[in-house]
Order: C-alpha cells, then structure tokens, then sequence
C-alpha cells in the first residue's frame, strides 16, 4: 500500500445529515488525487445514528466513537494523532469540500515548506464568501472591530492569491503533521473557539505560518454559530477569547480587549433596536458574557450534563 500523504479528519457531534454530505465531498476528492489519503471519523457521542452512517460509508477508512462528550481540541487531537498522512485535513462535520480544494490546500503547503497550516476559502451555502483568515487576537483588533474597521484591518480573507494570514479557521485547515507535534497539538484548555487561533499563533511562534488559499473553497454551513443553545454558546465564545487574551498577552491587554468588544456589542445593540432583522438581546447577552467571561454555563457544562443524563 502507497504512503498516505493527506488524512482527511472529521468531527462530528449530532449532525447525521451534515456528515453524510461531508463524506461524499471527500469520496468525490480522493477519486481525484494522484496521491494516496484515509479519511477518519471521530464521532462525539451522538445519539442520531451519526455512527452508524460514518461506518456504512464507503469512502470512511477508520471510525472512533465517543461514549462521552469531548471537547474539539480533545477530539481533533485523537485524530490528528492517529493521522498516517504527512498532511492532516481538519473537517467540520458541517464542510464541504468543493472540487480541487484538497490538492490546491496541498499544494500550497508543498511549495511553502515554513508553513505550518493552510486554510480554505469558506463559503455560505448560497457560495457568498465568509470570512475565513484573521489577524491575531488583542487591543489593536479590538479596536479596529470598535471602529468598524474589522473588515479592512482584522480579516484577511480577501484576493484570489495564496497569502500569508494570521490564523485561519479550522472548519477546512490542511496542518503538516510534523508541525502539529513539534507544539504539543491543539491546547484542550480550550473546549470550543479559539482553539485555532491559539493553534496558529503557537505555530507562528515555533516559526511556522498560516496560508490563507482561496483556491481551496469549501462550504461551511455554520451549525455550530446558528444552532441552538444561543446563550451557551455566547457564554463559551467569551470565556475562551478571554482564555487566548489572558495565555498570549498581559492582563491589561485583556481587560481592554473585554471592554472594547463590550463597547462594540452595545453599539450593535443600539442598532438593533431600530434596525430590523437584529436581535438586540442577543447583543447584549454577548455584552455581559463579554464582560464577566467566567460566569454562567456554556458548551463545556451543556457536553457535561449530556454525559451525566440518560442515553437514548
């Protein structure tokens, strides 16, 4: 059997449909590719057949199960470890590949050997783009994001060439393994969000940088920003940017990132009060998690109390 150059490595947590959609992107990538790849499925403890889709289809090469909610990291990190490929692409259950995003991905990487990690262009499912590739985290993007000034100065998502970014996200993010275990792998400190970009940074100060490829597009459905438990995942969003600012940065910088991304969620609020289609309660719960980030429940309890309740 060839060496495997690239494993594709999905997580998935409740969402049967999604996955299957995802398996049958990566079926239609391998049959492409002049080189050899596995595809590996971590499932999360799902309870609606999630499992058993991944282990009927054709394209899946090995299956973990979780009995047990895990976080990402935790869960990418099983997979990453297991990975036989020189190159590791890490999937959201939610990400579609679309044709040729493996090889440009891949190729981005081989003609980059100082890279640690290349991410894809994402898009909605109506195919607008999504920003995908950011500057790091701190005080100058929280102020940019205060002024209304993120697009131009913080996302780095935009032009049609390969391009140095920051961090990318990890929903289509091709890593050299190699790399991946030179820093220790993803830090489970983080349950879900940012996790990446902790990733990113610490490859970036090991001396490996993020590529941003937009010839690599893939579909992101964005399950896990717009489905339910809104508050839970407000919650953890906050408390995990503060855990980034608070790991990489002095104390000070992450009270003014706290306060100014408050100042720019309330702005939003005030907007949405009179402007329609915005839910101005939402704002402000991102407002009180933003600035109390160690308080109230989020993903980390609702995955705890799942593992402490009954099994369907």
């Amino acid at each position: 059997m060839p060496d495997i150059e690239v494993t594709y490595c999905v997580v998935n947590t409740q969402q049967r449909e999604l996955l299957v959609r995802c398996l049958d992107t990566l079926a239609r990538e391998r049959a492409e590719l002049p080189f050899a790849t596995e595809v590996l499925v971590l499932d999360n403890a799902s309870t609606d057949g999630s499992a058993g889709a991944a282990r009927r289809h054709a394209t899946v090469d090995d299956l973990v199960t979780r009995d047990r909610r895990m976080s990402k990291p935790a869960n990418d990190n099983e997979l990453l470890q297991r990975a036989r490929g020189r190159y590791a692409l890490l999937l959201n259950e939610d990400s579609e590949l679309l044709p040729g995003a493996t090889l440009a991905l891949h190729g981005a990487l081989e003609a980059d050997p100082d890279a640690g990690a290349a991410g894809a262009r994402l898009l909605r499912p109506d195919r607008r783009p999504q920003p995908s590739a950011w500057r790091f985290p701190g005080p100058g993007s929280a102020l940019a994001a205060a002024l209304n000034l993120h697009r131009r100065l913080v996302v780095q998502s935009r032009g049609e060439e390969t391009r140095r970014v920051h961090w990318a996200q990890s929903a289509a993010l091709l890593v050299r393994v190699e790399h991946a275990r030179e820093i220790g792998w993803l830090d489970t400190q983080f349950f879900v969000y940012s996790d990446e970009v902790d990733f990113c940074k610490r490859l970036a100060d090991a001396g490996h940088h993020t590529l941003y490829v937009p010839g690599a597009q893939a579909i992101h459905h964005e399950q896990l920003s717009t489905g339910t438990v809104p508050e839970r995942r407000i919650v953890e969003l906050s408390r995990n940017r503060d855990r980034y600012m608070r790991k990489h940065h002095s104390a000070l910088s992450a009270a003014i990132v706290r306060w100014l991304t408050a100042w720019t969620y309330a702005v939003r609020a005030l907007f949405a009060t009179v402007v329609p289609g915005h839910d101005a309660a939402r704002y402000r719960r991102h407002v009180r998690a933003t600035l109390r980030p160690d308080e109230g429940e989020g993903l980390r309890e609702a995955a705890a109390d799942f593992n402490l309740g009954p099994r369907l």
